[in-house]
């Protein structure tokens, strides 16, 4: 289980924040780290900071984008330091290492972790199938980028010693992130051509419609089928196959 979880950090600032978490992850067993347009990587702090964790290093994937970087994961749970002013499913760290150890096989889980200063954008947010909210002291919040990783690293090393990991149960695999996004873009067009979405005002009608979606934990098998059904209504009006 602990190959299959893949550490995401966005838009890191501070090199040796990379490679603080590196060495988080590898005191804890997991070994795939992503970076999304970190500012200064590879980077002489990023390696001291790693201590010994260098082989996570040299292995890590960059990429420009957190679409990229999550595109062929089963479930992608993002992390945020505060509330926004559009709620999202919160789960404690806890909560979510459960979750995800009994999540099925079928592809890669990706942990989430924004900017030092700013944390994940609401688009990114969008992204995610889950967010996670580390509960600290009220007159104290400050958690480091790396005390974060480290502290999810933890409860899903737990989790998975404590044999709560499952076998893939029948049926068909989660969808992965990329088929996600198709959905959406599917569905935001038809709702524009139903009229039912006013693309000059549209009111966070797709953030809300998102997070219905990811909270069902679509399967394939369940995608194909709703975009089965917006393909019909294109049919129905003289349309082509998308």
């Amino acid at each position: 289980m602990l190959e299959n979880i893949r550490i995401v950090l966005v838009g890191t600032t501070h090199p040796g924040n990379i490679g603080s978490s590196a060495r988080a992850m590898k005191v804890m067993g997991l070994k795939q780290l992503w970076l999304v347009a970190p500012k200064l990587f590879p980077n002489a702090s990023a390696t001291a900071m790693a201590s010994g964790a260098d082989d996570l290093l040299a292995e890590a994937r960059v990429v420009d984008t957190l679409e990229e970087a999550v595109a062929d994961c089963r479930l992608v749970v993002g992390t945020s330091a505060r509330l926004r002013a559009l709620a999202w499913p919160l789960q404690t760290p806890r909560e979510a290492a459960e979750q995800i150890v009994q999540s099925p096989p079928g592809g890669p889980v990706a942990l989430v972790f924004g900017r030092e200063a700013s944390g994940l954008s609401n688009e990114e947010m969008q992204q995610c199938h889950r967010m996670i909210h580390v509960q600290t002291a009220e007159d104290y919040g400050s958690l480091n980028l790396a005390m974060a990783v480290q502290i999810l690293c933890y409860e899903i090393r737990m989790a998975v010693l404590g044999g709560r990991a499952m076998s893939q149960p029948p049926g068909f695999p989660p969808a992965r992130s990329e088929d996600l996004e198709r959905f959406f873009v599917h569905l935001e067009e038809v709702l524009e051509q139903t009229g039912f979405l006013d693309p000059d005002n549209p009111r966070q009608l797709m953030a809300r419609l998102r997070r219905i979606y990811m909270r069902a934990d679509l399967d394939e098998n369940e995608v194909n089928i709703l975009r089965g059904i917006l393909t019909s209504y294109g049919y129905a009006r003289g349309g082509t196959k998308k």
